[in-house]
């Protein structure tokens, strides 16, 4: 089976400079990308249900994968929410789709958004997984922009086997995460 670019990338660079840099004993110990979700909060489809749909459009052209409804837990009387209404979509990627759409991220999207200074050092979580909010999806080379209805935004979370952030910071900049100076 033929690997990404940046599966490469990981065998060849990433796992030697964790290496070196963490003094690792053991293989098994270098952390990894386990998978990336990327999920669409639609607010609007309370009052129109196309939006969801169009969402759901953009998500699987962006992904490469059919996405999932998310649906309310609570009803919320203020914002016209009702238990079980479809208010999101989101798709987890693992494995080959996972590589292509972080490399597509990384070298292709983040570059397109206005005044990219790199993105925030500070959003991990703790356990080494980030997480990253794109305010457009039109970064994406994907989405047309005569063809979409509406600017969305969407929120990315990297999940690696880091056990601290330290790690998760440097396996991602080392595959070539653009980060900036804060």
């Amino acid at each position: 089976m033929a690997k990404t670019r940046l599966q490469e990338k990981y065998l060849s660079e990433v796992v030697k400079g964790l290496m070196d840099k963490f003094k690792y004993k053991n293989v098994m110990e270098i952390p990894k990308l386990e998978k990336v979700i990327i999920n669409m909060g639609v607010g609007e489809a309370v009052s129109n249900p196309k939006a969801l749909e169009n969402a759901v459009a953009e998500l699987t052209l962006i992904s490469g994968q059919k996405p999932v409804i998310t649906k309310a837990k609570k009803s919320i009387a203020n914002f016209k929410v009702r238990a079980g209404m479809s208010l999101g979509t989101k798709v987890t990627l693992r494995g080959d789709r996972m590589y292509y759409f972080l490399d597509k991220l990384m070298n292709l999207a983040l570059p397109r958004v206005r005044d990219f200074r790199g993105v925030s050092t500070k959003a991990f979580d703790g356990r080494g997984n980030y997480a990253l909010g794109l305010k457009e999806q039109l970064i994406f080379p994907e989405i047309e922009y005569d063809k979409i209805d509406k600017v969305r935004g969407m929120d990315v979370i990297i999940v690696t086997t880091a056990k601290t952030d330290e790690e998760g910071r440097e396996l991602l900049r080392l595959l070539g995460m653009p980060f900036g100076a804060n």
